[in-house]
């Protein structure tokens, strides 16, 4: 389903123009990634996407109501706590005042929130507001997620749990648009990749996150197949995990093997790769036994 369409759009600021003549389609379920260099064009194209501004020509179309977006730049309350402002703006949102400390909580243990949810908003560092701008976002399931430059300071934690918060929210539906320099992150995060430049939007390749077909990471191999010579002499890594949660991890490019047993997990990982896929496993309970070079 499409959710939200710019057509033919163009954007002026005075006698300047961002964008000339914009098209761009995201759909339920996708991950789009707008990357480009400062001052292209990308902040401008969320802001449409989320009526935050209007076009100077064109349209743009929304087909669903729920939207959160957060900013490049998240203003802090001066009083009010993290637990606090989350409270609030879940109950301007229709969330009960019990649901809404709930969710809050769920939230912020999930980001790793530091400095306490009850601390003044002005203490917290920047990573640690841009946590509960990112909370913020998903207190209720949005249809349009829309965020800019949203792994800006956070920590390597956090890092890994907004990829794993937005892929879980493009999996239950809303759409989710993104700006992001990193093109690691885009590559492990994005279903789909525009780049702005010279006032014009471009389709990019499609990431190696795009599907399962076109991934050159495949979770699966057939029987006959060694995972070895589908990388064509890249180095891999073997980890292995102890009887404990069982993780999904087919959204992860750079595990290209899992094998489940009753001693627990094995998982076969591109050697360089392994660093975020052992700290997912640490941080969602598991044990790590051994970690071998193949």
């Amino acid at each position: 389903m499409e959710v939200v369409r710019l057509t033919n759009v163009s954007k002026r600021y005075g006698r300047r123009e961002i964008l000339s003549e914009v098209d761009l389609r995201v759909g339920a379920g996708e991950l789009l990634a707008l990357v480009g260099a400062n001052g292209s064009g990308k902040s401008t194209v969320l802001k449409l996407m989320v009526g935050l501004s209007r076009p100077t020509s064109g349209t743009v179309r929304r087909t669903v109501r729920v939207v959160s977006y957060v900013p490049d730049v998240f203003t802090s309350h001066d009083r009010l706590s993290a637990s606090a402002y989350l409270r609030h703006l879940g109950r301007i949102r229709g969330l009960s005042a019990g649901a809404a400390r709930e969710r809050s909580s769920v939230l912020l243990e999930r980001l790793a929130l530091t400095g306490g949810a009850d601390t003044p908003m002005r203490k917290l560092s920047k990573g640690n507001a841009q946590k509960v701008a990112l909370a913020q976002a998903l207190l209720t399931p949005p249809e349009l997620l829309v965020l800019d430059e949203p792994w800006a300071g956070l920590d390597a934690t956090a890092h890994e749990t907004l990829r794993e918060l937005l892929t879980e929210t493009a999996h239950a539906g809303a759409a989710v648009a993104f700006t992001e320099h990193s093109t690691e992150t885009v590559r492990l995060t994005a279903t789909r990749t525009c780049k702005l430049h010279e006032r014009a939007l471009h389709e990019s390749t499609p990431p190696q996150n795009a599907s399962p077909e076109s991934a050159p990471f495949p979770n699966t191999f057939p029987n006959n197949a060694s995972p070895a010579n589908a990388f064509l002499g890249r180095a891999l890594t073997e980890i292995v995990l102890a009887p404990g949660p069982e993780l999904d991890w087919s959204g992860r490019p750079e595990v290209v093997e899992v094998r489940r047993g009753s001693s627990g997990t094995t998982l076969l990982v591109v050697t360089g790769e392994h660093d975020a896929v052992l700290l997912k496993a640490l941080s969602h309970g598991c044990s790590v036994r051994q970690v071998n070079a193949r």
